[in-house]
């Protein structure tokens, strides 16, 4: 039954019906569920849960306390009921949905079955915000039941004087995972060779016992860290000490540090070293000097370069060494990003100094790539923490303008992907991309960041916004648009939902043949482009919008690109008839066609090119005869079914 306004378009092929789904906001990317698979521990009450939620059209609610992996925790329950990891079959959706109105945006929700989503409140404080989350968990859990998909919610704390009554039986409560097992399954994935009795020590039991399980994993990666570096003995216990005290003391001892540490050049360097550790001594060198200059600060001058301190000496001072390589680095585990974090978090004042340094010292000449990335990611980090992504993006801006020719800045790509990463600010940057890409002007190189953005990060995570800026860069003149263009129709064309959601957006906006939407869905349109098996339905709705306009040279590979399919593939011969249908019997329409498949067969002498322009000619027939018959009906005559649609 069909109850939505417009036309109803309905083909059958010899294949199930079509449905169409829409697009959601976030998937939740396989490589990392399967990452988080050879790690998790489950905790209590989650068989109870993975036992109700394997039923379609399931719903679980999980109540945590924080810290206990309760996202962790739903993430593996949806995972652990499979289905896309099968090459043969489409795989099913895996998407994270909005909790609330302000984080919506382009969204369409329209599960199929077997479709898995998670539902993420923990966030959620207020009374309103739990009112309004409670009205779309009861819209996404009816759908959800009713489609035969699976749902799991993972559910905010505090809010014992707001119940929903209705909500209790598909609530389960899930307990806090052993610490100790999360750390040992963490280790062991790391090939970490330790026994049982290297974990029982008093103050790994009370990491154990007490972190959140975020801690906790970052413990195990300062363990792997430990040994990884090869200054901190050859056992299980220096590694677990250093680990210990990276998580435990560090803050502590750089307060004690800055105590003692008060002129301006040494705690411009110990800041230095920490942004530039690992990297060349004498880069680092002329790193803290563009600092020094940054900050406005002046070198006495009466004393002369061999009266001052030396540089080595000065590093030692700060508890800096010197490796063989020439590289420096703090003696102490995890001591550097100790001291990025006091720095950003205690000295506001000079957070935008410390931007304009890292502008200037992140592309300094003695640096390697993996040494500039390392900078890149260190300086995102401290401006995330602190809230202030502008810095962050403001950097993107500088780096992508520096990009010689038709390149893209890596620098400037890698601090995008980095904000849209991030936990609390990726929204802030995907507003921030939405803006630029329709502001109006824009630089070549900062449109070439924002388009591999889109393509290597956002397409992963929030694909239809990766789709919906792509679309706005392709609409650009020059060769950035049409790169945008290509990277936009490659992404479509890889997913039925996001190709179906560009068809809708170029249908809306195409009105003239030479507006660029109309050259974007007649490429779009080709066999090239489309899914495998092809969407007769899609094809329709944009061979509608394309034939509809006065015949252009667009036509012919649209048309071409479907005739060759079907001369190779006796099952495609639909397409014909969905491109004849689209034209709603206008004669012009059905004469270019016909021009074109006459030039097409004569092109190349083959039998399997004559059979399919006789049936596409025959298509061409049936129409113009059809609509010959209709204008002769009399006006209170019966419709044809061309006519009533």
């Amino acid at each position: 039954m069909y109850n939505g306004g417009g036309h109803q378009y309905v083909f059958y092929a010899g294949q199930d019906w079509m449905i169409r789904k829409g697009v959601e906001p976030l998937r939740i990317v396989r490589g990392d569920r399967v990452r988080l698979a050879d790690r998790f521990v489950r905790p209590t009450g989650y068989r109870t849960a993975a036992e109700r939620l394997v039923q379609p059209g399931s719903v679980v609610l999980l109540g945590a306390k924080p810290g206990s992996g309760r996202r962790a925790a739903a993430i593996m329950l949806l995972h652990e009921l499979g289905g896309d990891g099968d090459a043969d079959e489409e795989p099913v959706r895996f998407d994270e949905l909005p909790a609330t109105d302000r984080d919506r945006g382009e969204f369409s929700f329209s599960p199929g079955v077997g479709d898995r989503y998670l539902l993420d409140l923990s966030g959620i404080s207020g009374d309103e915000s739990y009112a309004e989350a409670q009205h779309r968990l009861a819209a996404y859990r009816s759908q959800v039941q009713e489609e035969g998909a699976h749902m799991v919610v993972v559910l905010p704390v505090g809010m014992a004087h707001a119940p929903s009554p209705d909500l209790e039986p598909y609530t389960v409560r899930l307990g806090r995972p052993r610490g100790v097992a999360v750390v040992t399954r963490y280790l062991r994935m790391d090939r970490m060779p330790f026994g049982s009795g290297d974990l029982r020590s008093v103050g790994l039991q009370r990491l154990f016992d007490c972190s959140p399980m975020r801690e906790l994993a970052r413990f195990a990666g300062l363990v792997r860290t430990a040994r990884d570096s090869g200054r901190f003995g050859t056992d299980i216990a220096g590694w677990l000490d250093q680990a210990m005290h990276a998580v435990a003391d560090r803050a502590d001892e750089v307060r004690k540090q800055m105590a003692t540490v008060r002129t301006t050049a040494e705690r411009a360097l110990l800041i230095t070293t920490a942004v530039f550790e690992e990297a060349p001594a004498d880069t680092a060198y002329e790193a803290w000097h563009v600092l020094l200059r940054t900050v406005g600060y002046e070198e006495d001058g009466e004393a002369t370069k061999f009266e001052r301190t030396d540089f080595g000496a000065s590093l030692n001072a700060l508890g800096v060494e010197r490796d063989s390589d020439g590289r420096i680095r703090f003696g102490r585990l995890a001591y550097a990003e100790a001291v990025r974090s006091y720095f950003w978090t205690n000295f506001p004042g000079v957070r935008d100094d410390l931007r304009d340094w890292i502008g200037q010292a992140a592309v300094l000449r003695g640096l390697t790539t993996d040494d500039r990335m390392n900078v890149v990611v260190r300086f995102g980090e401290g401006s995330l923490a602190v809230a202030r992504p502008d810095h962050l993006f403001d950097l993107v801006a500088r780096w992508a303008g520096r990009a010689p020719g038709a390149s893209c800045d890596p620098l400037a790509v890698r601090a995008l992907e980095l904000g849209l990463s991030h936990e609390s600010s990726g929204g802030w940057f995907r507003k921030r991309m939405y803006d630029c890409v329709r502001s109006g002007p824009l630089s070549d190189g900062l449109a070439r960041v924002l388009i591999a953005a889109c393509v290597q990060g956002l397409a992963s995570t929030h694909p239809d916004q990766a789709l919906v800026r792509l679309h706005h860069l392709a609409l650009r003149k020059g060769r950035v648009g049409l790169e945008a263009g290509e990277e936009l129709l490659g992404l479509a064309s890889r997913d039925r939902g996001l190709y179906r959601l560009l068809i809708d957006r170029l249908r809306n906006r195409t009105r003239r043949a030479e507006q660029p939407h109309l050259r974007l869905l007649t490429e779009l349109m080709t066999s090239g482009r489309s899914p495998d098996p092809p969407s007769w339905p899609d094809l329709f709705l944009g061979c509608e919008v394309i034939l509809s306009q006065p015949p252009t040279k667009l036509w012919n590979p649209l048309v071409r690109s479907w005739l060759n399919v079907a001369a190779a593939d006796s099952t495609r011969e639909m397409a014909l008839l969905v491109m004849v249908r689209a034209t709603h019997g206008r004669t012009a329409a059905l004469h270019r066609l016909y021009a074109i498949a006459c030039d097409w067969a004569s092109s190349a002498r083959h039998p399997s090119r004559a059979a399919v322009a006789a049936v596409f000619w025959q298509h061409i027939d049936d129409a113009q005869y059809a609509r010959t018959e209709s204008t002769q009906q009399p006006a209170d005559g019966p419709q044809t079914t061309e006519e009533a649609r």
